[in-house]
């Protein structure tokens, strides 16, 4: 009897925890059920939210009061027919006037024989396209600045007051010049200052004569792309007869914080050149943006007389001219094909979307 009581007390243990472990399994079971059913429960539910947040326009196609009423698909014909309005709505509108214009001529003051300039930068808010308003950096309130048009040999003042929130300086872009008059703060001059004037004054070089600019070189990206630029252009003392034109027209190109400018606007507020039949025009071609644009003109080839304000050895003619940053090329177009003519660049993205023309888009008008 002594030695069972030990396997007695041993399978009692045994039974009991085969007892405790059918227990435990059975209720380890029971809560993963429950668990699972519960997880069950809210994965229908959010489904059914998601459902009901996703297509509830269709769960509830009557209209009902709960329910958003589903929008019909639109035709590929009238979306093409909204694109083709909005196309006509541009091309109408064209030139369309908004406020203010650039590149108009500076008759200078006269202090003896010198040419005196004076250039105020400053703030303004400047009209791109209809109804589209801008921050602008300007000399003399519009952009591009005020034209200056010399002739070699003369004497030239610039003075130019800074009314901007930072320093400026102004660089005469093509001008061979002495040193300390090339513009370049802490390499010729010290920058000038908010509140501050400064005065540059130089003599035309002899033979510099062309298509030349001005414009900030300090924090030159960005004041020139708000507008600080202009033309500075060089008469010369003899003209040669292909320099001859009826119309002499200055076409600056930019592509800074204003977006696709010619002259400082977008089409289409972009001004058209006007000639009549025979007419010869010359374009000055400038490019102070940052990137290339090949100007191309419909009906007419371009005939190249210069490039950089230094004549061409030998004119040549084309209807799409590449125009790179800071450069300018001179061409002359005998107006011989009447009628409205496009004349954009031809980086397709600079001039045209879905929505219609816009940016660097312009007609030269031909009129009989």
């Amino acid at each position: 009897m002594s030695e069972a009581r030990p396997t007695t007390v041993f399978q009692a243990d045994a039974t009991t925890e085969s007892a405790s472990r059918r227990s435990f399994l059975k209720n380890t079971a029971l809560s993963a059920m429950a668990v699972g059913a519960m997880a069950a429960c809210k994965g229908t539910a959010a489904a059914s939210s998601v459902a009901q947040k996703q297509g509830g326009a269709t769960a509830d196609a009557s209209g009902g009061s709960m329910a958003a009423h589903p929008t019909p698909p639109v035709s590929a014909a009238a979306k093409a027919e909204e694109m083709d309005r909005m196309h006509e709505a541009g091309i109408k509108a064209f030139p369309a006037k908004t406020a203010g214009k650039g590149n108009q001529l500076l008759a200078p003051r006269m202090d003896g024989k010198v040419k005196v300039y004076e250039i105020t930068c400053r703030k303004i808010q400047w009209e791109v396209s209809p109804g589209k308003s801008v921050e602008a950096w300007a000399y003399n309130d519009c952009v591009p600045g005020p034209q200056i048009r010399v002739r070699e040999g003369d004497r030239v003042r610039m003075i130019v007051k800074n009314e901007l929130p930072e320093s400026t300086a102004v660089h005469f872009h093509g001008l061979e010049l002495p040193n300390d008059q090339d513009g370049v703060p802490f390499i010729t001059q010290p920058p000038i200052k908010p509140g501050q004037s400064y005065t540059y004054e130089f003599t035309v070089p002899e033979g510099n004569f062309g298509s030349h600019m001005y414009h900030s070189h300090h924090n030159a990206a960005k004041q020139v792309g708000l507008g600080l630029l202009g033309a500075f252009i060089v008469e010369p003392r003899n003209p040669k007869p292909i320099e001859r034109a009826d119309i002499d027209y200055t076409m600056i190109l930019n592509d800074g914080m204003h977006g696709y400018t010619l002259n400082g606007k977008g089409f289409p507020a972009t001004e058209p050149i006007v000639a009549k039949l025979g007419q010869r025009v010359r374009i000055r071609f400038m490019n102070e943006g940052m990137m290339i644009h090949p100007m191309h003109l419909h009906g007419m080839h371009m005939t190249v007389i210069a490039k950089d304000g230094w004549e061409q050895p030998a004119p040549w003619k084309c209807d799409t001219l590449n125009i790179a940053p800071g450069e300018r090329w001179d061409v002359i177009v005998n107006c011989n094909n009447p009628g409205t003519w496009a004349f954009h660049c031809h980086i397709l993205p600079h001039a045209e979307s879905e929505h219609g023309m816009f940016g660097m888009v312009t007609a030269l008008i031909v009129q009989k």
